[in-house]
């Protein structure tokens, strides 16, 4: 069993489905399952996450397509969309990631469920107390 995302005219996952094998029957399943619903069709893994496959598998697409999720064309992979502007893509895990990296939490600051919050107007993580 495969599982296939249907993109609309951005790229963007409007649905994902549980289908037929890749050529199962001799058929290109994404061409066909596309023309039937009327949107390009692309194959996902579901084993698949930032580049690498969980099972030691060979990884498909970099990530398992959800809803809302874009194709990217250039690495041939499934993205989330652009979480700030100033956040650039990783091709190879087809993850986001911020121009400074976050600060670990401290054993405290985890126990007083803290957690950082990326600021785009400063460029920098705030820490955030969730007590």
């Amino acid at each position: 069993m495969a599982h296939y995302a249907f993109l609309d005219e951005n790229n963007v996952v409007t649905h994902v489905i549980v289908g037929k094998d890749e050529n199962e029957d001799g058929i290109d399943w994404e061409q066909k399952y596309g023309s039937i619903v009327g949107q390009t069709c692309k194959r996902t893994s579901y084993n698949t996450f930032g580049g690498v496959h969980v099972n030691g598998g060979t990884p498909f697409r970099k990530n398992y397509a959800g809803v809302g999720m874009i194709y990217n064309e250039q690495i041939d992979g499934f993205t989330e969309p652009q979480p700030y502007p100033s956040w650039s893509l990783d091709n190879g895990t087809g993850h986001w990631q911020p121009p400074v990296p976050c600060p670990d939490l401290t054993e405290e600051q985890r126990n007083s469920n803290d957690y950082y919050e990326w600021n785009e107007e400063n460029q920098e993580w705030n820490l955030i107390s969730g007590s």
